[in-house]
């Protein structure tokens, strides 16, 4: 079922989950719904110029990429974090419109993804 993904890997999950579909499920879940609230709070950082919340943002919405081995968005929000935590925020604009296109993909995948999970 893992290869149908473009955007995300099980791998890891089902490695930490030791097949327990409600444990993969609840995370899964978590992530869904951390994502529209990611994006809205880089963006909304970004535009209001907070930047240390910017970077405390990317860290977070990073640790959480990486647990679906997202390993290029966690790439992208490394970047992000850094640039903000050095004030440098023209590149972030293209940087965080990669990371929300792979995040919506993502997202799209673990709710499809939700919908076969036999719990």
């Amino acid at each position: 079922m893992d290869g149908q993904f473009k955007h995300i890997s099980l791998d890891y999950l089902n490695e930490i989950s030791g097949g327990d579909n409600n444990f993969k499920k609840e995370l899964i879940e978590i992530f869904v719904k951390q994502i529209p609230e990611f994006m809205k709070n880089l963006h909304q950082f970004l535009i209001e110029k907070e930047i240390e919340n910017l970077a405390k943002e990317a860290h977070t919405a990073k640790s959480s990429v990486l647990i679906f081995m997202m390993e290029e968005t966690g790439k992208n929000l490394k970047k992000i974090q850094l640039l903000a935590e050095n004030n440098q925020t023209e590149e972030i604009h293209s940087l965080l419109q990669n990371v929300e296109t792979e995040l919506n993909g993502a997202s799209k995948e673990l709710n499809e993804f939700l919908t076969e999970l036999k719990v």
